[in-house]
């Protein structure tokens, strides 16, 4: 793995609606991949959100506190629906340091498609987490490396869970234990108090 993780920052944005035991597998992986990872909250432009950005703000929030680990860190100040404007503001908090955009590779297809995504690659390296279902294809990484992407396969193993599916499924067994007690209290996602 082509990685120097010497001063190297993982960035995670999410829609986190609401976090999954996914969300909660990548956080931790990232962690023992890099030195420091920094997730926030986003309003994704291709998504209709179930809850307010605060909402989710305070579900991500509940579920980093509860991972605890020293190099995770909540930024939601880094939050934009631009990928570009984020990496904007990290290198200006975060001048000397690599910068490692975590995508999923369900992504990798679309992000030639994203606002200035050649601005993204110029600014970070593309961190790849495998997901199941989404196989990577040679094609769409050429394509990204023919627009000037440098990019890093992870070696981390996701969970299939997907904030969809609780959504529209209300599959709650993909629901972190640190967020049942925030829907249950808020009656989020169509959960009750009785729901298990």
């Amino acid at each position: 793995m082509n990685i120097n993780t010497y001063r190297s920052i993982a960035l995670l944005g999410t829609s986190a609606d609401p976090p999954t035991n996914g969300h909660q597998a990548l956080l931790i992986g990232l962690c023992k991949l890099f030195p420091k990872v920094l997730t926030w909250a986003s309003n994704n432009p291709a998504k209709e959100h179930k809850q307010s950005l605060d909402q989710r703000i305070e579900l991500l929030n509940a579920l980093v506190e509860k991972i605890a680990l020293p190099n995770l860190e909540l930024k939601q100040a880094l939050s934009h629906e631009w990928a570009v404007k984020t990496l904007e503001k990290a290198s200006e908090y975060w001048p000397r340091h690599n910068l490692i955009l975590i995508i999923g590779s369900d992504l990798v297809k679309d992000i030639p498609t994203w606002f200035e995504a050649k601005n993204i690659f110029k600014r970070s390296q593309l961190g790849i987490v495998p997901r199941k279902g989404w196989p990577l294809e040679d094609t769409d990484l050429q394509t990204i490396k023919n627009m000037g992407a440098e990019s890093i396969l992870l070696p981390l193993t996701i969970p299939e869970t997907a904030s969809s599916d609780i959504q529209k499924q209300q599959i709650f067994s993909q629901v972190p234990a640190a967020i049942m007690p925030i829907l249950r209290e808020k009656k989020l996602y169509g959960i009750s108090e009785n729901t298990k």
